[in-house]
């Protein structure tokens, strides 16, 4: 399975019930953002503890699973409506935060690039 064959999944999805005209990239982009909030809503009053254990609780187990793969779905389809190669746009930006973040002077901190120093 590849990213490609997800996206052709999804976009005969959408064309088996004539949904292309609603998969507007304004559209798409909001649709991410809802189901980015469900996912956060599982989190949002979870201890750090909790969190990394969420997984062993079936039911909050299932509905991370489920509103994860709502996510992935739409950014995909946003991707393909947009003609968007994901692979190649990550790869991109792993290198562009290799340098912004070099392993010598980002090990083991949070900061924000402008916060690194030289």
């Amino acid at each position: 399975m590849t990213i490609r064959s997800l996206q052709q999944d999804l976009a005969d999805f959408a064309a088996e019930r004539e949904w292309e005209r609603f998969h507007t990239a304004k559209n798409l982009a909001m649709a991410l953002a809802g189901e980015t909030g469900e996912l956060l809503e599982i989190f949002q009053w979870l201890t750090p503890e909790e969190s990394a254990t969420v997984m062993s609780d079936p039911p909050k187990a299932n509905r991370v699973r489920e509103e994860m793969a709502d996510v992935f779905a739409y950014l995909l389809r946003m991707a393909d409506v947009l003609e968007i190669d994901l692979e190649q746009a990550l790869l991109e930006k792993i290198a562009i935060n290799g340098r912004k973040y070099p392993a010598d002077r980002a090990r083991g901190r949070a900061d924000k690039y402008t916060q690194l120093g030289g």
